[in-house]
This record gives C-alpha cells, sequence and structure tokens, in this order.
C-alpha cells in the first residue's frame, strides 16, 4: 500500500502541496485529477523522491522511499515529457534504465517493441511526440515495477495506440498486482481504466475513493413540476450543481438515492429520471459547488 501522510513541499515561497494525504491499495489503477496548476505533477515527483518533501511521509509498504535502493528499483516515473540521452537510441536508453532496474524484461520489451514497431536503433531525438511516448511506455512495460507513475502519459498516442497501453496495463496488474497512479486531463479516459480516483485542490486531496462507489453516490435527477420550484425547497439535500428552466428542474445531489428519492417526492414532481454520472462531471460538480465557477 502507497501511505501518504500530511506531505507538505513548497517551491520556492510557493506552497504546492498542503498537509496533503491519500492512501492507495497495491493492484489499483488510481486517478490523479485535479486543475491546472493543483500541484499532481509536483505530488507524483514526491512520491518517486525526486522532490523532498518539506515535512510529512510517504511509505510504501511501510517503508520510506527515501534514499531506499530496493523501493526505487520498484518504482517508475513517467514523467510528462521524459528524458532522454541526446543522440541516444531507444536500444542505448535501454540499456541506461536497465542499470537501475535489473528486472527488466527483454521478452516484454520485445514484444511492445514489435507491437509499437518502432526502430530501436534510430535516434529518439528524430522521434516525433508520440513514438517518443510509446518508447517510454515499452520501456516501463518492460520493467513492470511495483509502482508505476504515469503524469500525462496518453497525450501524443493515437487511439490505437492508447488502446493497446491499457490493455498492456490491465494485463501488468493481473499478472504483476501493479500499483499505477495515472494524472491525466482526460477525465473520460481516466474512468476506462481507474477503479479509484482523487481530485487535487487547494493543495491537497480534497475527495478520493473507489469510483463505482463514488458514482453510486452521486445522482443526476431532472424532475418537473406541476407548479414552478425555488433551490430552497431542495434544502434537506447535499446539491453539487442545480439548474432550472421554468418548472424543470436539473440538479446533482449527494447521498443515499432512497433518502433523496424521499424527500424529493414529498414535493410531489409530475417526473422524476435518474440519470448516470461520469468522472468528468463528478469533478465539474465538485469544483462548482466549491465557487471555483461563479466569476466565470
Amino acid at each position: 500500500m502507497l501511505k501518504i501522510e500530511n506531505v507538505t513541499k513548497k517551491l520556492g515561497t510557493q506552497v504546492v502541496l498542503d498537509n496533503c494525504s491519500l492512501e492507495i491499495k497495491d493492484g489499483s489503477v488510481f486517478g490523479l485529477i485535479g486543475p491546472n496548476g493543483a500541484g499532481k505533477s509536483t505530488l507524483l515527483r514526491c512520491i518517486a523522491d525526486i522532490y523532498k518533501c518539506d515535512s510529512g511521509t510517504i511509505t510504501v509498504d511501510g517503508e520510506s522511499i527515501v534514499e531506499n535502493e530496493y523501493q526505487k528499483q520498484n518504482l517508475l516515473l513517467m514523467s510528462d515529457d521524459p528524458y532522454y540521452h541526446y543522440n541516444a537510441t531507444l536500444a542505448q536508453m535501454v540499456e541506461f534504465y536497465k542499470v537501475f532496474y535489473p528486472q527488466f524484461d527483454d521478452e516484454i520489451y520485445r514484444k511492445y517493441l514489435n507491437i509499437f514497431k518502432l526502430n530501436e536503433n534510430k535516434v529518439m531525438n528524430n522521434f516525433s511526440k508520440g513514438m517518443k511516448r510509446q518508447a517510454f511506455i515499452l520501456i516501463a512495460l518492460a520493467i513492470s515495477p511495483k509502482l508505476l507513475l504515469l503524469d500525462e502519459s496518453f497525450d501524443g498516442l493515437d487511439p490505437m495506440m492508447r488502446l493497446l497501453f491499457k490493455r498492456a496495463i490491465s494485463e501488468c496488474i493481473e499478472k504483476k498486482n501493479m500499483t499505477i497512479i495515472i494524472s491525466s486531463h482526460n477525465l473520460r479516459e481516466l474512468e476506462d481504466i481507474c477503479d479509484s480516483f482523487g481530485i487535487l485542490d487547494d493543495h491537497k486531496i480534497t475527495t478520493s475513493g473507489m469510483l463505482d462507489e463514488t458514482k453510486e453516490n452521486i445522482h443526476k435527477i431532472q424532475l418537473a413540476f406541476s407548479i414552478e420550484k425555488q433551490r430552497s425547497d431542495f434544502s434537506d439535500l447535499d446539491i453539487l450543481h442545480y439548474s432550472q428552466t421554468s418548472r424543470v428542474i436539473t440538479m446533482v445531489v449527494k447521498g443515499d438515492l432512497n433518502k433523496i428519492e424521499g424527500i424529493i417526492n414529498a414535493q410531489q414532481p409530475l417526473m422524476m429520471d435518474v440519470l448516470n454520472v461520469n468522472l468528468e462531471e463528478i469533478f465539474i460538480y465538485e469544483m462548482e459547488k466549491k465557487g471555483v465557477f461563479e466569476n466565470v
């Protein structure tokens, strides 16, 4: 289990993470989401011990990652702009990574090299953005670390490569019980692969949980009434979003659906329809509740 406890990190004088806490179970695919500048990349770099925390602790299975060679051999961060040596070929970068990750699996590497159809003897500086991304994906898959950190790793991939990557991730989790944290702005993409998520905002994790359980606790409801209603008529509900056109109301509400329906039925609606919500909507409604869009 990855455990982040009360982590604070400043970059210069700016507080990026403030008393940030989170737990992620082994074998999870965790989606890390948040607005631009929220600190997602900083948190991933702290987990990887690239940045030193100003306070707080980060442990894997109870062991600190800081200066821990064993843990670092089982952890890999693939940043949004992965580093490679100038004029190095893919084959040369593979040899570089093998120094730090002795578990590097040549069979897996060859498998995905053939799938991605990359020339390992070509200088990586001449690769397209998508090809560079594919190169580091196949390196990550060959290393198969216990903890894989992906920062905007779907950028630059075409739809087919995205699908192949998702399938490869699923295979690694099934066979090796990997834990994967994915930071991405594409929330619909995350929803396809993640089983848990966390929202990083105001320098800390403000919401986290299992995706299915969270979706079961958030409900989009469309209503129609014979007379006009006001938001204040539903003050007993935990409303994340409320919009109204004449007698038709759309609201997003947190809580037990049976209790919510009981409160609404007391208002005698002509129609009530409960709709599914997705991860992108959950994020937007959580931000809306905090007043992020008030001045927009």
